[in-house]
């Protein structure tokens, strides 16, 4: 059964002239374990929520994951669709993506994200069970990981924050092949894994990979421990090829015709390219069927219990009713008493009127709860002791956060919001990109988001993190200015399932802008019109976030010349992108236009015309109080007025 893997491994390698067959040959046996006598799945309903979720971190090695899914019976995935390995529109691409096909829980290449996804996963499936109980939260969460993911520093902040929450439901499998591109990893690597996951918490041991009764044994110990568990599963990469086996030469490239030629002599596979005997296939396929009675039991669970509605309204990711009307409540009193706040404690504000509603909401914080105001009120701190939280504190660990996030998001069953400094989202960024890439419903709560931080200088003033993070397809960036439009931007983000987002939000207090109450969401069309000229439009001024009270005063100031000027606030250029050209050229107007953030003016051009102007960073900023620095760097009303009449 294991040498199934291999030789499907082997050939769609060899047909596409591309991919990893090292991995799957070497992991063959632990994967045959895992999937015949240990993993909890049914693939006729990959979607079953209390399966066990397996990750391949080690995304390289592809054809390990799309082998055992055609072998079990996945219906999506065909002996064509092996065949099509890495060929466009085929479900199998070089490294798993999530959505492609059923039973990939994640989308993997990158080393180490799935590693730290699956820490996500552990614990959404541990606050889930604190929730709903053993009878429809209780699986285990599996990963398989190579020595690049380890060497990856997003695993030590994973690793460190599951043994810190004793995530004891995570199994990770170590391939511990010895072996990197560059050759053996002794040449750039000595740690000793054992000793680094046990001084975090875990447990650990060393095993052969490819004796199959050691590989069972050693995760049947795992599942009863108290900690989460690594199992260095020392195998031989591209076990079976001649020549090649054991080399850095089968990690990234086809064997070639002769050493797969060897490989089936040697492994005792005389079986042509794609054949797999249809007495193995069965034995694959029974192994298949393991699950289903399990998880038809499962499903009776449900319809008895008395949460069977709440659960499946979470798994299915639904808002609960009374959504539209919190953000509602939150805008009407807003506009009524005007407050003056930092858009973070807007969103604080926002927060504590859905956390009651949305029990799903899992909020946390790379150790800046009190600068973020993520934390909302009644909000119990997630522990090992029991799981009853939902407030997560991350240490500073922002890129295990995020990728984490992505974990609990794919799990089903929470949406995930975390908070950083806008300007580390430098080091959460792989993981953004992937949940961009994966569609996945995340919130990414940035504040401190320009030089209006102020003392604390230029290595914590984001200056190009907006544009770089706009430059991220389906990325939603939502920069809001006062309290209306944080609780927009926060509905905005949260009823879309199918993107990530950030939301960036000033430290300095901002003054209410939006003072007459709209029940529409102004932002859902990611601009508008703030306010129009009184006469005549001939200019527009755009800003985000806190530049457009800036915008405000400038607009005053030229009104009062008679120079007849609107205000568009644009808090998501992505969803402003995505309306008409007709009815964006509505909003922008026809006569000059100036744009005014705090942030680098790169992109703004799209906006303001080659004739228009913008008013921003060109450089990094500097420590100094908020209001200085706003005078020195030239973001204030008379440099937009100034701007303006030069152009009129």
């Amino acid at each position: 059964m294991a040498n199934a893997i291999r030789a499907l491994a082997m050939d769609a390698v060899e047909k596409a002239q591309s991919g990893h067959p090292g991995m799957p040959m070497g992991m063959a046996d632990v994967a045959t374990v895992l999937m015949t006598k240990v993993l909890k799945f049914d693939p006729a309903r990959p979607d079953w929520p209390d399966r066990d979720r397996l990750v391949l971190s080690a995304g390289h090695g592809s054809m390990l994951l799309y082998a055992i899914l055609y072998l079990t019976g996945y219906a999506d995935m065909t002996i064509e669709e092996i065949e099509r390995f890495r060929q466009w529109g085929s479900r199998t691409a070089g490294h798993p993506e999530y959505g492609h096909a059923a039973g990939i829980e994640t989308t993997t290449g990158p080393l180490g994200q799935g590693l730290a996804n699956a820490v996500g996963m552990a614990l959404a499936e541990r606050l889930m069970n604190a929730r709903f109980g053993d009878g429809l939260v209780d699986h285990h969460t599996y990963a398989i990981a190579g020595d690049g993911c380890l060497m990856e520093g997003i695993s030590h902040e994973a690793i460190s924050l599951a043994g810190h929450l004793r995530l004891n439901k995570l199994i990770v499998l170590f391939d511990d092949n010895h072996i990197s591109i560059d050759g053996p990893t002794e040449l750039s690597v000595g740690d000793d894994q054992l000793a680094r996951a046990k001084a975090c918490g875990w447990a650990a041991e060393a095993i052969d990979g490819h004796d199959p009764k050691a590989i069972a044994a050693a995760i049947e110990r795992a599942k009863r421990s108290p900690r989460p568990s690594l199992i260095a599963c020392r195998t031989t990469i591209g076990y079976g090829a001649p020549k090649k086996a054991g080399t850095a030469a089968t990690h990234g490239a086809p064997l070639g015709a002769e050493e797969v030629a060897g490989a089936r002599e040697k492994l005792k596979w005389p079986h042509k390219a794609f054949d797999v005997p249809a007495a193995i296939l069965e034995a694959w396929r029974a192994a298949g069927r393991r699950g289903s009675q399990a998880q038809a039991a499962w499903v009776k669970r449900l319809e008895a219990s008395a949460e069977r509605d709440e659960f499946r309204r979470r798994v299915e990711g639904r808002l609960p009713d009374g959504f539209a009307a919190a953000i509602e409540a939150v805008k009407r009193e807003a506009a009524e008493k005007a407050p003056k706040l930092a858009t973070r404690q807007c969103s604080q504000t926002v927060l504590d009127a859905l956390a009651p509603i949305m029990p799903e909401l899992i909020g946390g914080s790379a150790d800046l709860t009190g600068s973020n105001n993520t934390k909302a009120k009644g909000m119990e701190v997630v522990a090992a002791e029991g799981y009853r939280g939902r407030y997560i504190h991350y240490g500073v660990r922002e890129h295990g956060m995020a990728a984490a996030m992505n974990g609990m998001a794919l799990h089903g069953g929470a949406i995930p919001y975390g908070g950083t400094f806008l300007v580390f989202a430098d080091y959460c960024r792989p993981s953004i990109r992937l949940a961009a890439l994966m569609g996945v419903r995340v919130v990414f709560v940035m504040t401190h988001d320009s030089i209006g931080l102020g003392e604390d200088g230029p290595t914590h003033q984001p200056v190009e993190h907006l544009a770089s993070l706009r430059a991220m397809p389906n990325l939603n960036v939502f920069r809001p200015a006062d309290l209306v439009e944080t609780a927009e931007c926060w509905a905005l983000a949260l009823e879309a399932r199918d993107r990530p987002s950030v939301i960036a939000l000033t430290r300095q207090a901002v003054p209410t802008v939006r003072k007459a109450h709209a029940a529409e969401n102004l932002c859902a069309r990611g601009g508008y019109v703030l306010a129009e000229a009184k006469g005549k439009r001939r200019a527009t001024l755009i800003a985000t976030g806190s530049e457009v009270a800036i915008a405000l005063e400038a607009r005053a100031a030229l009104e009062a010349e008679g120079i007849g000027t609107a205000v568009v606030s644009l808090p998501c250029w992505e969803i402003f992108d995505e309306q008409s050209a007709a009815w964006r050229a509505e909003v922008l107007g026809g006569g000059v236009r100036v744009a005014v953030e705090a942030a680098s003016v790169f992109g703004w051009e799209r906006y303001v015309g080659a004739d228009g102007a913008v008013i921003g960073m060109r450089g990094f900023g500097a420590s100094a109080p908020a209001g200085e620095l706003y005078k020195h760097f030239g973001i204030t009303a008379d440099a937009a007025v100034a701007a303006v009449k030069a152009r009129v």
